[in-house]
């Protein structure tokens, strides 16, 4: 077999790998098993953690965030040490490939009809094992935007967004290209899948978080 076809299909085999972890709907799944409810007709029909917490399921929300985080960090150590198992691909270029396939399939799960979350979680995983002081950074700028204005939207926005910023600046894997553009993409297509709220975040409607209000603001994860 030629060495480029064996290249390819060892990369299919990854990205494949990487998007079927990434697409497990955590949420869905737990609140289906222990209040055999569906998530997606629950407060913002999203299957991300907030609206899991949102729904009123504190300790199954707080399990979803740790499963996607989970998720998104094991695809990229998966891939990584199945990188070198038959025709070899560099490590790091497969922890790039890896991370980005689990946050699409987190976006949009094959078993949800392409349905799924808006990638914070599953996101945060896959940056803690590229560029972990990175991502250490952009939850601390989440976490205090979050208790400042109780925006999970606004928070998770302005993480994503300061997260290849400090990874260019601490780590070095972070120059270069492959992983740089992961490291782009990934934070912006979290915001992308957030511009309903940046709509309403406009427009003052935006659900706060804690707030009795019952409308179907989209602030999920």
């Amino acid at each position: 077999m030629p060495v480029h076809l064996d290249y390819w299909l060892h990369s299919l085999r990854l990205i494949a790998i990487a998007y079927l972890l990434g697409s497990i709907p955590t949420g869905y799944l737990l609140i289906r098993f222990f209040r055999k409810q569906d998530i997606r007709t629950l407060g913002s029909g999203n299957i991300g953690a907030t609206n899991v917490l949102r729904s009123g399921a504190k300790v199954l929300g707080a399990v979803t965030f740790l499963l996607d985080v989970a998720k998104g960090a094991l695809a990229v150590w998966l891939c990584a040490r199945l990188s070198t198992v038959g025709f070899p691909i560099a490590p790091l270029h497969a922890e790039a490939l890896a991370a980005f396939c689990a946050v699409l399939g987190h976006m949009f799960p094959i078993w949800l009809d392409l349905r799924g979350g808006k990638g914070v979680a599953t996101a945060f995983g896959v940056f803690v094992m590229l560029a972990p002081k990175a991502a250490l950074l952009a939850l601390a700028v989440f976490v205090v935007l979050f208790l400042l204005f109780r925006f999970v939207s606004l928070a998770s926005i302005a993480g994503s967004a300061i997260f290849p910023v400090a990874a260019w600046f601490t780590t070095r894997s972070s120059h270069t290209l492959i992983v740089a553009a992961v490291e782009v993409l990934i934070p912006l297509f979290v915001i992308l899948k957030h511009r309903q709220n940046i709509l309403r975040l406009c427009k003052g409607t935006e659900y706060r978080f804690g707030s009795k209000k019952t409308a179907s603001a989209d602030a999920g994860s």
